[in-house]
């Protein structure tokens, strides 16, 4: 484990189960227990992001259901009366103690264009140095893929690298990450801490979720592998520990700590933004050399490297490095368009050029994942 005091800047990641009654109403009372342990963590003087499920379940009961809906336009329509509930008493508890609060609703496409991705960020850092509490959440109201793919885990772990937060917290209904499922088996061991999240680990997780909450531990999982690529630690454990914040920021909480490789230089944002939220848009099929240079950062990926190229992309968009076996190096923007990089085409007979700087791009090495 691991202490830090002059940690500064934390994102706080609660689920919908840690939020919400039995009744599926927002839980008063767990709400304030939130904001009274993030506003001592504001009184200490840290930076307190706060990403917060619990749109829909709080919301579906007010439509009349009985319980929590299944169809994509009742969980939209139900987010859009719980997210105007929960940020509510959200800025009611913090102006108590005399904090502001803000909403910040995102979509995938917020980070998946690199423009909107930088404004994310630029708005952020601007309410962070005024001293407000960002709470974020996706827009369920309007996303269509969302909902469905599962919860905030991810999206937490996305904004504690794009804002380059020190430590990123999921709180949720289990007090950590097991070697196998705690539900079914109760001799089940929590493991204290993990440096690497393997391939063990993953199948040992299981994808087991609550029933009000729409992610389960693989989710979470797959968010710690992006913010230890970031370089940033965490935390997992249960939400209704008493002080659970405080002590795992200073390492002395019972869950589950990721910590980060100290020996892998972290990705920045321009990086992650790449590996993680881009979305390729074509491929570039490279020679054996070329592939050996890029892999050792020893050289950018010219024109006379390339070996075929697919798919069709404009300069500036992310595209795929694959060798020539069509294994997959990493990813890179691009500084020509596909037709122009065609082998047939005029560029690559007259010129050698740069078609990816080594500074736009991320190669799987970088990563303890995939990449995107």
């Amino acid at each position: 484990m691991y202490a830090d005091k002059e940690r500064k800047r934390i994102v706080v990641k609660i689920g919908s189960s840690s939020l919400t009654s039995f009744q599926g109403e927002i839980s008063l009372k767990k709400l304030e227990n939130l904001v009274n342990q993030i506003v001592k963590l504001k009184d200490e003087g840290h930076e307190v992001i706060l990403v917060s499920s619990g749109a829909v379940a709080a919301g579906y009961r007010k439509l009349g259901f009985i319980d929590r809906p299944k169809t994509l336009p009742e969980k939209q329509a139900s987010a859009s009366i719980g997210q105007g509930l929960l940020m509510e008493s959200y800025s009611t508890l913090f102006l108590s103690h005399g904090y502001i609060a803000s909403q910040l609703l995102i979509t995938r496409s917020d980070f998946s264009d690199e423009t909107r991705y930088q404004n994310v960020r630029n708005t952020m850092n601007v309410l962070l140095d005024r001293g407000i509490i960002p709470i974020i959440n996706e827009n369920d109201t309007v996303t269509i893929n969302r909902l469905k793919f599962g919860d905030n885990d991810t999206l937490s772990a996305k904004v504690a690298g794009l804002i380059d937060a020190d430590f990123l917290a999921i709180l949720s209904d289990i007090d950590g990450l097991y070697e196998d499922n705690p539900h079914t088996n109760p001799n089940a061991k929590r493991i204290l801490e993990v440096t690497e999240i393997t391939e063990d680990i993953e199948a040992a997780a299981g994808d087991a979720g609550s029933s009000v909450g729409t992610g389960g531990m693989k989710s979470k999982l797959d968010a710690f592998k992006i913010s230890m690529a970031a370089g940033i630690n965490g935390f997992l454990g249960k939400a209704d520990t008493p002080h659970i914040l405080d002590k795992a920021i200073n390492g002395t909480e019972d869950g589950t700590y990721f910590t980060a490789d100290e020996n892998l230089a972290p990705l920045n944002y321009k990086k992650q933004w790449i590996a993680f939220h881009s979305g390729p848009k074509g491929e570039i099929v490279v020679q054996e050399k070329t592939q050996e240079l890029l892999m050792h950062r020893e050289k950018s990926l010219d024109s006379d490297g390339i070996v075929d190229v697919k798919g069709s992309f404009k300069k500036g968009d992310v595209v795929r490095i694959l060798d020539q076996d069509e294994r997959e190096i990493g990813l890179g923007i691009v500084n020509y368009a596909s037709d122009e990089l065609a082998l047939n085409g005029d560029l690559l007979q007259d010129e050698v050029v740069h078609v990816v700087d080594l500074e736009a791009f991320v190669c799987h090495l970088d990563l303890s994942i995939p990449v995107c």
